[in-house]
């Protein structure tokens, strides 16, 4: 297996529950190590251009209010093929069609407010990883 990094946000959903850690454990239960990570207040600016890849459609803008909400937790976590690990932790986005045990099964509010994110592939969690760390932010 394949030592790699991926993305990840805990959503504003989750962090005004206070389930950050609860989600971390998640994660850390299943192999994946937090080598990186701050809660942020991400800027509309920000936000726009991370989700730039969805500005075409049409629940782009309640995503971004969304994401500007409240403060996310923008983390790099590694471990044998992290960002498949970390998609199966996650979930199904519609926490309807989540399955039990994962993230947005246990914790989403809504397909909106599915208290996570992850990156798809190695190469966007890398661009995902720099936009909001340097590399002397992360600490293996």
């Amino acid at each position: 297996m394949a030592t790699e990094r991926t993305f990840s946000i805990i959503k504003p959903d989750a962090t005004r529950r206070n389930l950050t850690g609860a989600i971390n454990a998640v994660f850390e239960k299943n192999g994946l190590r937090i080598v990186a990570q701050k809660r942020i207040q991400m800027s509309q600016a920000q936000a726009e251009t991370f989700y730039g890849v969805h500005h075409e459609r049409p629940f782009f803008k309640d995503l971004v209010s969304f994401m500007v909400s409240g403060p996310v937790v923008v983390q790099v976590l590694e471990g044998d093929n992290a960002v498949a690990k970390n998609r199966e932790l996650m979930g199904a986005t519609n926490p309807a069609n989540a399955a039990e045990g994962t993230i947005r099964k246990l914790f989403a509010e809504s397909i909106e407010a599915n208290s996570v994110h992850g990156s798809d592939s190695p190469e966007n969690a890398a661009t995902e990883i720099a936009y909001f760390f340097a590399g002397s932010e992360i600490v293996g």
